[in-house]
């Protein structure tokens, strides 16, 4: 199987909720084109459960790291990473957000946001496909 990649969009939410929020006679607010955002190819990785972003992106989209979580790698070696507060992903029209583990040298997207954005992978056609029970918009099992 080769390799799946797709372009993804990343914001910073927290940038975007300002942008929301702060809104009224003298209220401070940010204005939409200072909103961190990051475009890039990434590697669709079944593997992986969350989503991973190396510590250059991190720092372009302005995220703060908010915590500490134990990742654990394929040859089962377990480390102690940042966790980063939340990001909106952006994959062909649907959008999620998502915190994410700093790590590597390569957005890496997992499972949760394949789940929730209601994508398959098409490991023939190297690309990622709408579920075609529900090709217009993401439904979630709850």
């Amino acid at each position: 199987m080769g390799e799946v990649k797709v372009k993804v969009k990343l914001t910073n939410a927290v940038d975007l909720g300002l942008v929301r929020q702060r809104r009224g006679p003298g209220a401070w607010t940010m204005p939409i084109g200072e909103v961190h955002s990051y475009e890039a190819d990434a590697l669709v990785d079944t593997g992986c459960i969350s989503l991973v972003l190396p510590s250059h992106v991190v720092r372009k989209l302005g995220l703060e790291r908010r915590g500490k979580q134990v990742a654990r790698y394929a040859d089962g070696r377990r480390e102690e990473v940042d966790v980063t507060e939340a990001v909106e992903v952006e994959i062909a029209g649907r959008t999620v957000l998502q915190e994410a583990l700093v790590l590597g040298d390569t957005v890496l997207i997992g499972q949760t946001i394949l789940e929730r954005m209601d994508l398959h992978v098409d490991c023939p056609g190297r690309r990622l496909l709408p579920n075609p029970e529900h090709p217009d918009q993401p439904v979630l099992r709850v």
